[in-house]
């Protein structure tokens, strides 16, 4: 469902290391937002809700809610370190659009429902 390049896990795995809870794993979610209709949230979290999708990629525990796994099938998660302009990308196969900075992406479902006309 999602790829997460080794670089990108080293990292997280390197943040959570650095955390004072062991019980601590990556959730990554969408919600609506940003400039484009949707943002994408990563974090860590330690309470798994019963509908949350689980991912073991590279020994990283991955945890996904159910209504943002919709969103997020194929993504691919990279760390690319580059001083001051580093950070992580995210690379979304459904996204039609996105905005400049790469934080929200519109799908084509929603760039369909934008497409209507409005109704007086």
């Amino acid at each position: 469902m999602i790829t997460i390049s080794e670089t990108a896990s080293d990292k997280i795995k390197e943040m959570l290391a650095a955390e004072e809870s062991s019980n601590l794993f990556l959730r990554i979610g969408v919600k609506s937002g940003g400039c484009s209709g949707f943002s994408y949230g990563m974090g860590f979290d330690d309470n798994q809700k019963e509908d949350d999708k689980v991912m073991d990629i590279h020994g990283l525990k991955v945890v996904v809610d159910a209504e943002s796994s919709k969103y997020l099938y194929g993504v691919e998660i990279d760390f690319q370190d580059a001083g001051m302009g580093g950070g992580f990308t995210i690379h979304n196969p459904n996204a039609v659009a996105t905005c400049g900075c790469g934080s929200s992406f519109r799908t084509k479902e929603e760039d369909a429902v934008l497409a209507q006309p409005c109704e007086d």
